[in-house]
């Protein structure tokens, strides 16, 4: 289905979390914008956002923020969009994406730097998909630099590497 008429998909979140957070026993507030501004620079460009706050945002922020994306999931399965539409909905709590969004950039500069020191391709942990992406866009202006996801499912991970490296097929595929 898809994102044609986001009022109504911000209307069916709503409806969603008022179930879906009490029925979970959780302490949470939620405000759900539609269009929100983002700065100019953000890799991230949502319809809706949706931020959670409350007594149990640290519980939603644990483990790298798994509940946080639990929430989104299901947010995106019940709306039933393609998988090319996901980035078009986005849950955040006290600002952790932000921060996030900083923090993988920043290590995909240190990892560049790293692979032109050394030479030698730099392979990032597994992470989501939309982190995946943000760090190809964060190495996409560095022209000597080749990125790729590799791995399978929620293993999947990004190898950077030199072009020259790349265009020999010395990579790891």
């Amino acid at each position: 289905m898809p994102l044609d008429d986001k009022v109504a998909a911000a209307k069916h979140i709503d409806a969603l979390l008022k179930r879906l957070i009490p029925a979970g026993g959780f302490q949470l507030k939620w405000r759900i914008t539609v269009d929100p501004a983002v700065p100019e620079n953000s890799p991230e460009r949502p319809a809706i956002l949706v931020e959670l706050g409350g007594p149990d945002s640290p519980a939603v922020l644990a483990q790298n923020a798994e509940l946080l994306r639990s929430f989104e999931t299901v947010a995106l399965k019940s709306l039933r969009l393609e998988s090319e539409e996901h980035d078009l909905v986005i849950f955040d709590c006290r600002n952790y994406r932000s921060g996030r969004l900083e923090e993988l950039t920043q290590a995909a500069g240190h990892a560049a730097e790293r692979v032109r020191r050394t030479g030698q391709p730099y392979s990032f942990s597994p992470m989501s998909a939309r982190e995946r992406r943000i760090v190809h866009l964060a190495l996409k202006a560095h022209g000597d630099l080749f990125t790729q996801s590799e791995g399978e499912g929620m293993r999947r991970y990004v190898v950077v590497s030199l072009k020259e490296e790349e265009s020999r097929g010395n990579s790891a595929r």
